[in-house]
């Protein structure tokens, strides 16, 4: 099992400008689940509080108010039953593609030959076995995220929670590496929160969207689009794809108190 629940999640920073002290409320009684098996794509304008959330439900901050739940447990802090992969691969720069995916799991106590047969796996599983031995630099910005991607995997996650992870790279790699992502998926069946700018991966990837304005859910809606999706350039011909997209851009720019 991998459900995620969000429970009126709240966020207050306070911050101190020219001396005084100004209160700001970045997420106000956020509630949605992510249900076992299936990808939920979390959209919005910048600022509106999306990556605080993800934060919030991987345990890298703590709500002020309301609560994550991974089945049915309450997240207190970062856990191996969740799985983060930035919008940056943050590779430790002098291990290899191997070693990055081995370090996550020597943190999570693997020793020996399962440790060396377990990252290799992983990286085979993303398309890397070429490059097992390679340095950060010496991989493309795609391989990057591949490494990142084999990494929060290889620990086995129920959760995985993905920061734009494609939003860094040129737009051929991009959908590449969206083909992959609903490979990987097909094939983990992993749980995933996905967050994006991008309204056309939205409704590619998704089985919902949740969009975000003002650290509020606006709108929950359902992608109907059949899975496997296969070929991501006929999805974006049908119908479907064009009026959920529709529908996505139009929660995104109708004025907030309109929306329910």
């Amino acid at each position: 099992m991998g459900e995620v629940a969000l429970y009126d999640i709240s966020k207050r920073f306070t911050l101190r400008i020219d001396g005084a002290v100004h209160t700001v409320q970045a997420l106000s009684r956020v509630s949605f689940k992510v249900h076992d098996g299936e990808i939920v794509a979390l959209i919005g304008p910048s600022g509106c509080g999306k990556t605080t959330v993800l934060r919030i439900a991987m345990g890298l901050e703590t709500a002020s108010g309301g609560k994550v739940a991974v089945d049915g447990r309450e997240v207190r802090g970062c856990g191996h039953d969740r799985g983060m992969v930035f919008q940056f691969a943050e590779l430790l720069p002098w291990l290899t593609a191997l070693q990055n995916v081995m370090f996550g799991l020597e943190m999570k106590g693997m020793r020996g030959a399962e440790l060396r047969a377990t990252a290799t796996r992983y990286l085979e599983l993303v398309g890397l076995s070429d490059s097992l031995n390679r340095r950060p630099h010496q991989l493309s910005g795609g391989m990057k995220q591949r490494v990142g991607i084999a990494r929060a995997l290889a620990i086995d996650p129920k959760v995985l929670l993905m920061d734009e992870p494609f939003g860094a790279l040129d737009a051929q790699t991009r959908e590449t590496m969206q083909a992959e992502l609903l490979e990987l998926h097909a094939r983990t069946r992993k749980t995933i929160l996905f967050v994006t700018h991008d309204l056309d991966e939205a409704v590619l990837i998704a089985d919902r969207i949740v969009v975000m304005k003002h650290g509020m859910v606006q709108e929950i809606m359902t992608v109907p689009l059949s899975r496997p999706r296969p070929d991501l350039g006929i999805v974006r011909g049908t119908p479907d794809f064009a009026e959920t997209r529709y529908r996505v851009w139009k929660a995104l720019h109708e004025p907030a108190a309109t929306l329910h």
